[in-house]
């Protein structure tokens, strides 16, 4: 926009230059002819009083040679020629003679100054009347470069003028451009930017064109009503919790009084999955808050996910390892969102195998990429491909958990795979990619019955 806007300026400028340029050049090119003829009118002048006087040809010489013209060989007088008529006669006094016969004869004729063009210049002829009525006629000659003298000067004079002029406007339009309309454009579109990427306190200052104040107010407006939209997910979300806690615990309570037997059995199960259910729901609906930095450690992350769910693994008997996490492991990724994706592969351990199973947490560091491994001694997956497909599961639940896994890894530019496991059952692989700057070293591993898995 600031080259166009250059452009535009220049074009103008340059018009109004030239528009001026052309008619000053032909100005100052008629006033340096003019001022040549009309010196060399005022040369022939002089000699007048002398012929007023006298015809004598050793006087005229004389008068002739005391002029500047007279001097430099470019003042002659004509007598006889004209007197008599004749097509040269005597010829003319003074200096070297240039006018024509027939210019002579124009000149007589006219009764008034003649300029005529003679090689090399000019000659400027003015008649005289002398007594007895005769005439006289003094000649001037003008070379060509003195007709021209300066012109090229002033004209070179006047194109520097206009270039300067040209590029003022062009710098002063540029600069115009940057404050009025290139940089409000620009703080416009980083604005945008920003709220693209998640910052929605992001807003464009109303500045500049009436164009680009309309468009930066349009703006605000949409990011103040996305933000309100947010703010009213985020509301909803947090209630949420509320309105299905409260019928979750009468469904529990509910079932705990049923007593003991298989169908009793299955709907406390049943209850228990829906809980975590509805844990996963809550946590895949959260949204990081704008002050949640978007890198964490995911090594202290492990230690604390591990340690949280420790305690039911001790209550159903569950050996398990965390293995790699004695180092910080920054990840690109907001704390809350790893965090889910974690619990959600370890509460499929819990959800999907029998008690007694054991599982471990690899964490493996690669050259831009992390990756962890969350193995079980479980019955495994019959269908990988199906369970990574978002809403289907092969065990009854929803299969939200590894969407929300798969997310939180794609985000990074990494991925999740489905595989087999040292321990005969399924492997979950997630393939976090890094850049992040490194974070603070984190906790070291948490305690526990934790051991190398076998082939590490």
């Amino acid at each position: 926009m600031r080259t166009m806007l250059a452009l535009v300026s220049a074009a103008v400028t340059s018009m109004v230059a030239i528009a001026f340029l052309i008619p000053l050049a032909v100005v100052v090119r008629d006033v340096a002819r003019d001022r040549a003829f009309t010196a060399a009118q005022l040369a022939g002048a002089a000699i007048e009083p002398v012929l007023a006087v006298t015809t004598s040809r050793a006087t005229l010489k004389s008068a002739i040679a005391s002029t500047t013209a007279g001097a430099a060989g470019q003042l002659a007088v004509y007598l006889t020629t004209v007197s008599s008529g004749g097509s040269g006669g005597s010829g003319g006094i003074g200096g070297e003679q240039h006018a024509s016969a027939a210019d002579l004869r124009a000149a007589v004729t006219a009764a008034r100054s003649f300029i005529a063009p003679v090689t090399g210049g000019y000659v400027v002829l003015q008649p005289v009347a002398l007594s007895g009525g005769r005439l006289a006629v003094t000649e001037v000659y003008v070379p060509a470069e003195d007709v021209s003298r300066g012109v090229t000067a002033a004209w070179a004079v006047m194109t520097a003028v206009a270039l300067a002029l040209i590029a003022v406007s062009v710098l002063v339009a540029d600069r115009l451009a940057s404050r009025g309309v290139t940089r409000p454009a620009r703080e416009l579109a980083t604005a945008a930017a920003a709220l693209g990427g998640g910052d929605l306190s992001a807003r464009s200052a109303l500045a500049g064109p009436a164009e680009l104040v309309a468009a930066g107010h349009a703006f605000n407006v949409m990011a103040e009503r996305l933000s309100r939209m947010i703010a009213a997910e985020r509301v909803t979300a947090a209630d949420l919790p509320h309105r299905l806690r409260t019928p979750l615990t009468a469904l529990r309570m509910n079932a705990a009084a049923l007593g003991p037997g298989r169908a009793a059995d299955d709907t406390r199960v049943a209850v228990d999955r829906l809980e975590q259910e509805i844990d996963l729901i809550i946590r895949a609906a959260r949204r990081p808050t704008r002050d949640e930095p978007p890198v964490c450690d995911i090594a202290e992350l492990l230690i604390d996910r591990m340690r949280f769910w420790s305690a039911l693994a001790e209550d159903q008997g569950r050996p398990w390892h965390l293995i790699g996490a004695d180092g910080p492991a920054p990840v690109p990724v907001p704390r809350s969102d790893l965090a889910a994706a974690v619990d959600a592969l370890i509460g499929n351990v819990f959800r999907h195998t029998a008690e007694g199973t054991e599982f471990a947490v690899t964490l493996h560091r690669g050259e831009d990429v992390i990756l962890v491994f969350f193995a079980d001694a479980g019955p495994g997956i019959r269908d990988p491909q199906a369970a990574l497909r978002r809403g289907s599961s092969g065990a009854g639940s929803t299969g939200l958990g590894l969407d929300i896994v798969r997310r939180v890894a794609e985000s990074t530019g990494g991925g999740l795979k489905i595989d087999s496991s040292a321990f005969g059952g399924a492997q979950v692989q997630m393939w976090l990619r890094t850049g992040a700057p490194p974070l603070a070293a984190g906790r070291r591993a948490g305690r526990g019955r934790r051991r190398f898995l076998p082939g590490h």
